[in-house]
This record gives structure tokens, sequence and C-alpha cells, in this order.
């Protein structure tokens, strides 16, 4: 699994053995259980999480037990919950393993250290960043611009895989739609299709 962690960084960035042996010194891996959290609401974000194998949802409950889920990061994906991460503040958020996931974490301070030393590592952190803040605008703009049907297609067509490996309430709440919905929509698309 760490190989195909190599495989990763130097897919983004021409990373040096040395680099990379100094980011594997840095992080901690961690086999996760299906339904297992990794970060609970009111608890503090103290990890950068990079999924090997696996599939984890960021998603929060409201006060009358409605689940609304913010992400879904499979394999080769980070997750984090940012702002609790950054102001070291109390999350809102929970990150869950979906089905036996395995992980690599960093600290906050590891990752400092690792920022420092290598700047290539920091400069592919900061394209992260500003890839994911894109896709949430574009996820704002879907949520409030498309339909329940488009909604649908854009999910399918980004995320096929997800699709396949959580249930049906999970992605009706990423689209923000009811299941009730949703079913309805993938019952008229099967038949078009």
């Amino acid at each position: 699994m760490i190989n195909q962690f190599d495989h990763y960084l130097r897919s983004k960035a021409p990373f040096t053995d040395d680099e990379l042996q100094q980011i594997h010194a840095c992080s901690i891996p961690l086999n996760l259980r299906r339904r297992q959290l990794l970060l609970r609401e009111g608890d503090v974000c103290r990890h950068k999480i990079f999924v090997l194998g696996g599939l984890l949802r960021t998603y929060r409950v409201r006060a009358d037990g409605i689940e609304s889920t913010m992400r879904f990061t499979i394999e080769n994906g980070w997750s984090i919950d940012h702002e609790s991460y950054v102001d070291q503040t109390p999350s809102n958020y929970r990150i869950e393993a979906m089905e036996e996931s395995s992980v690599l974490l960093w600290t906050r301070e590891a990752m400092d250290e690792l920022f420092d030393e290598i700047p290539t590592f920091k400069l592919l952190s900061d394209r992260l960043r500003e890839q994911s803040m894109n896709e949430s605008l574009q996820r704002i703009f879907i949520n409030i611009s498309y339909t329940a049907e488009e909604k649908y297609d854009a999910f399918v067509n980004a995320f096929p895989d997800v699709f396949r490996r959580v249930p049906l309430h999970m992605v009706a709440s990423y689209l923000g739609v009811s299941r009730e919905t949703l079913s309805r929509v993938r019952h008229k698309h099967h038949r078009v299709g």
C-alpha cells in the first residue's frame, strides 16, 4: 500500500526517494473497521487523512437526527475538516469509514515540519486545497441550480465508483434530495437509459 502512496505522490510532483521516505516517516498508518469514526463532532480535527484503500464519508448530523453528507473520499483521496484543523476548533462533522479502510494520518505538527523541509509537498497541498475549493464551489452551483435529475446525472458521472459503494440514502443526503425523490429519478433514468 505504501508503494501506492509513492506512486500517487510521484504522479503529482517530482519527489525524491529521500523526500518520500521523510513523508512516510511522519505518517501514522491505520486500518479502520466499517463504520469506525475517525472524527466525531465536538472533537478537534488533528490529522490530514489519505485513503490508501476503502471509503470515508464526511457528514453532519442535524439536531433532528437527519444526516447531511458533505463528501465521500475514496482511494488516493484526502479527507479533513479544514476549518477545525486550521483553527483548532471543535468540528461540526464526523468522518467515518464506510467500509474496511486503510489510511495514512499526519498530525498538524508533522505536516508543518514536512512543508518547511519539502517545498514540493507544500505546493502539492496548496494545489489540492485550491482544487477542493473549486469542487466545493461547483457543488454549491449544482445544488442551487440543477434539478434532481441533473444532480443525479452529475453525481453518477463524477463518482461512479462511489455510487456503487454507498447506500442510496447517503447519495440522497449528498445530493440534498429525499430518498424517495432519488428513487424516482433513478427509476426514470433506468427506464430512459
